[in-house]
């Protein structure tokens, strides 16, 4: 802005005149912007609304939609003795199970040695499960080097400990070796075989001390210099009084279909069997149901709010194409009916659900339960089709995706409208720029017109001033 003085010359308010004349360019502008840029801010608002409205819509079907949610079995049964899991491949029934034995670790214990005893020369091989090593013991070794070379070597060639733990319990008698199996049941039991530097593998001297071989058939060649402070045994259960199973773990999976068992306490002879019960479990169908409802109802509501017309007022998207077409493509969707492979059809209604007078839609309960009871497998492929594909969930998906995807209708409605409202922000700093030129021509336009009134009023004074001084002019009295 250009500097002056103003009205020095003319005792006119330039600034009061100029400032009058550049808000009476930008008032009508800045209001005219103002009213756009709301409504634009209003119309991204709503479609955002709209779009929110339609992807939690579309939600609320995807469940109906999985596979995996359909024809679930629920197992119950689980007490102190065994805990149950199921998957969909169970068929319903009900069933007597006993816990005869739980799974147990092999331990097997050592004679006492003195804490600086050499235990003797030599290779041990100690194997368990698939799992087999070996280490090697010089002369002066004792109970605790061996301990710790199972738990961390060295090992012969490529060997490696995955199966054993070692550990030294002392008494008063002194220290022993505890051999502890890391998995449970009869396969993985611990047996040691040993190359003693004494040459005799099997007797009560030297490294052999530590032997203990019970895997030939027959009991006279076994091997046990070591205790056995644990069996090696394996789990079993007996289902209904004549089934019996066994397993290396307290895990019995699917020994009835689809059926996990885990053993957890074994059966007194005074205590209860178990009973399990297997029941078939399709609550997915009235619980997805209900919320597809819920939130088409939310949809329903907010769509009569932005659509609204009439002596109350209108709302933001009364009478726009958008709103009217998605409501309408919805209603077609909610009315269609699906030919199912027995050659009957399948619709929403079919199902229990309803809609008023004024589209609130609404769940029957008994409806739904017989159309389940009477055959859940057509109920399924209502929603998924054939072959989990075609169904009523992958279509209405489809027609929401229409509109919610990023390039779907809504958005690209929402992106022009955020255009149009970023180029505002242009108009504006472009307005600023042509308002400051203005005000800039405008001053320097009254400055010059006051600067000439100033000479103009200052030639006048030195005119009158020398006709006042001039002989024989008489001057009028005061």
């Amino acid at each position: 802005m250009a500097i002056s003085f103003n009205g020095l010359g003319s005792g006119l308010a330039v600034s009061d005149i100029v400032d009058a004349l550049v808000n009476a360019e930008r008032t009508p502008f800045t209001s005219r912007l103002n009213r756009k840029e709301a409504t634009l801010t209003t119309d991204i608002s709503a479609a955002g609304a709209l779009k929110s409205a339609l992807e939690k819509l579309q939600t609320s079907m995807e469940a109906l939609g999985e596979v995996d949610n359909y024809q679930k079995r629920s197992s119950s049964g689980s007490d102190d003795f065994v805990s149950l899991s199921s998957d969909k491949d169970a068929q319903p029934g009900g069933y007597n199970v006993k816990v005869d034995a739980l799974a147990q670790a092999h331990k097997l214990s050592s004679p006492a040695f003195a804490a600086d005893e050499p235990i003797g020369s030599g290779v041990i091989t100690i194997s368990s499960g698939d799992n087999s090593f070996s280490t090697v013991l010089s002369a002066t070794n004792t109970l605790e080097d061996l301990r710790d070379q199972i738990n961390n070597g060295p090992f012969t060639g490529s060997d490696s400990n995955d199966s054993v733990t070692a550990t030294i319990v002392t008494t008063d008698a002194g220290q022993h070796l505890v051999l502890t199996s890391k998995e449970t049941g009869e396969e993985n039991a611990i047996s040691i075989t040993v190359q003693d530097g004494d040459g005799n593998n099997t007797d009560v001297g030297g490294l052999s001390r530590l032997a203990y071989d019970v895997s030939d058939a027959d009991p006279a060649n076994h091997v046990t210099n070591l205790s056995e402070v644990d069996a090696a045994q394996n789990a079993q259960i007996t289902i209904d009084g004549t089934l019996t199973v066994t397993s290396n773990t307290n895990e019995f999976k699917s020994v009835i279909d689809g059926v996990d068992i885990t053993a957890k306490k074994v059966h007194g002879t005074d205590d209860d069997n178990s009973t399990l019960k297997v029941t078939e479990n399709n609550n997915n169908i009235k619980a997805g149901l209900n919320s597809f409802i819920e939130s088409y109802n939310e949809l329903l509501e907010l769509s009569n709010n932005l659509g609204k017309s009439g002596e109350s007022g209108a709302g933001v998207m009364a009478g726009d194409s958008m709103l009217r077409g998605v409501m309408s493509q919805l209603r077609q969707q909610l009315t269609s009916e699906v030919t199912l492979s027995d050659g009957s059809s399948l619709s929403l209604s079919k199902l229990g659900v309803e809609a008023d007078r004024y589209g609130k839609l609404s769940l029957d309960t008994e409806r739904l339960n017989e159309q389940v009871k009477a055959d859940v497998d057509l109920v399924q492929e209502f929603f998924l089709g054939e072959s989990d594909e075609g169904g009523f969930a992958q279509s209405f998906d489809e027609l929401m995706s229409f509109y919610t995807d990023s390039d779907g209708i809504v958005q690209n409605r929402i992106d022009s409208k955020q255009t149009q409202l970023d180029g505002l922000d242009d108009e504006r700093l472009d307005f600023a720029r042509k308002m400051e030129s203005l005000e800039s021509r405008l001053y320097a336009q009254y400055n010059s017109m006051d600067l000439l009134v100033a000479q103009m009023n200052s030639t006048s004074s030195y005119v009158q001033a020398q006709l006042d001084n001039m002989p024989g002019v008489v001057k009028k009295s005061k």
